[in-house]
Parts: structure tokens; C-alpha cells; sequence
């Protein structure tokens, strides 16, 4: 927002993580600088989770995959969850400051053929804060101050687990079959690898952060870190994302296919 600097523009440190662990604000997944000013051509997220546009969604993956049908729903699930989850991750482990992201304050698109889709995200976004966050006394409609860091946590899981990504798995499932614990554990992988990418970046250990919010969002038991090559801590999956029954089958790091 114009006259607002990095300590009172709601969404600047997200904006600032996503910068350093990217190098660069053009990501493949996300709109520039994650607001969207001009909605023409985007879509609400609420087309994805009320299965509206959901089988253009799944047919545009299987055009880029050619597997069967649930194996190319459970990759592009990996790269929806990994995009959408990514900014809050960021937002508390930067600066625990939550982007809330209801599926009608999200928009999506298909019109940027190196990602499957681009998320960006509504100027009327809420963002969850602490209350001795800078923002809590700056009287903005779009931020909400929660009590202390255990209301922070809630206040993410409900709306990025409860209110969107749970949803849209039970309306992948009406599209194909396919296992809840297969499309989670593709968040907790994403959560969890979002954090070692950007850890250079954040400010604690970043263990102990994946840790936080895994358990936020009941999801510590679909991944685990373990030491690698370096003894750096590595993600290992404890349930695939089929990338195996692919034309060109890939095993990615971390599958539970691979031993570790």
C-alpha cells in the first residue's frame, strides 16, 4: 500500500522470504509480489473447492503428465498445496504474520504455461498478527489480532487446512480416487520443504519450526526429517505422490520409494 513501509505492509515480510529464498519476484507459482491489483482473467479459489473449474484443473495435468488420471490429480495437488501453503509458511516462520487464506480471497489462473496454475492472492487478504506486531495498532480492515502465538497457529490451520485445502481434497475425491493420506502428505512434505529452502532466511531453527506447524496442522506423521549427505536436515516422505507411475516414471528425493 502506497505510504505504508515494511513494518505496517501487511504482507511485506512474505513478500521480502519469498524474495530471498527465490532470488527473484517472478516465481513460477505466484503472482508478483503475491497481491493481485488488476482481477481481470483470475479466477477465486472457490471455483477449485466447490469443483467448478476443478476438472479443467485435473485435465490440464493430465495434458502435462500423461499418467492415469489419479496420479496426475496427486501432482497437481502437490504443486496447488505447495504454492498456497507456501506464504503462510513463510508468514509466521518470517515474522508471524498470517496471510488467511479463504478460498475467495485467493485467485487463481491458468494463463502461464510454466506453472500449472498461478495463485495470487485478494488486496482484501486478512492477515493474522501478535499482538505487539506494528500492525496491531494500525487500524487496517484486512488484519486481525489474535491473543498469542497458540490463537496464531489456529487461526492458520482453519483457514488454510479446515476452510481450503481440506475442502478441495474431498472434491478431488469426487473426481478420481485417491487417498487423503496420500494428497496431506503432500502438504507436510510442501510445509516442510518450504522452510529448508527459505531457512537461510528465517529467523530460529528451522526444525523446530517445520515441527510447529506440522503439529498445527496434524500432520507430523506423514513426514520426517533425517540427515543428509552434509547431515542437513532432509525431508523424507512417508506416503508418494505417484510421480512413479508416470510415462517417464521419476522417484523423487525423500520418496518413501527410495531408501533412505
Amino acid at each position: 500500500m502506497p505510504g505504508q513501509d515494511l513494518a505496517t505492509a501487511p504482507l511485506a515480510p512474505v513478500s521480502a522470504a519469498l524474495r530471498a529464498m527465490f532470488g527473484t519476484d517472478d516465481l513460477p507459482g505466484l503472482a508478483p509480489g503475491l497481491l493481485v491489483t488488476d482481477e481481470f482473467g483470475w479466477a477465486r479459489a472457490t471455483s477449485l473447492v466447490d469443483g467448478t473449474r476443478l476438472p479443467e484443473f485435473l485435465h490440464a495435468a493430465t495434458l502435462r503428465w500423461g499418467g492415469p488420471p489419479h496420479a496426475c490429480a496427486a501432482l497437481a495437488w502437490k504443486s496447488y498445496s505447495y504454492w498456497a501453503s507456501l506464504p503462510v509458511v513463510l508468514g509466521w516462520a518470517a515474522a508471524r504474520r498470517v496471510p488467511l487464506l479463504d478460498p475467495a480471497d485467493v485467485l487463481i489462473h491458468f494463463e502461464d504455461h510454466r506453472p500449472l496454475l498461478t495463485l495470487g492472492l485478494r488486496r482484501s487478504t486478512t492477515v493474522a498478527v501478535l499482538p505487539n506486531d506494528p500492525l496491531a495498532l494500525a487500524g487496517l480492515p484486512e488484519v486481525r489480532v489474535v491473543a498469542d502465538e497458540a490463537a496464531l497457529l489456529r487461526a492458520l490451520r482453519a483457514a488454510l487446512l479446515d476452510a481450503h485445502l481440506a475442502p478441495m481434497i474431498a472434491a478431488i475425491q469426487a473426481e478420481v480416487r485417491i487417498g487423503t493420506r496420500t494428497l496431506l502428505g503432500s502438504v507436510a512434505s510442501g510445509v516442510a520443504h518450504g522452510v529448508l529452502r527459505a531457512a537461510d532466511g528465517l529467523p530460529g531453527s528451522s526444525v523446530e519450526t517445520i515441527d510447529t506447524l506440522l503439529g498445527a496442522l496434524d500432520l507430523r506423521d506423514l513426514v520426517e526429517l533425517v540427515p543428509g549427505p552434509a547431515g542437513e536436515p532432509t525431508v523424507q516422505r512417508r506416503t508418494c505422490c505417484l510421480a512413479f507411475t508416470l510415462p517417464q516414471p521419476k522417484i523423487c528425493q525423500g520418496c518413501c520409494l527410495r531408501q533412505p
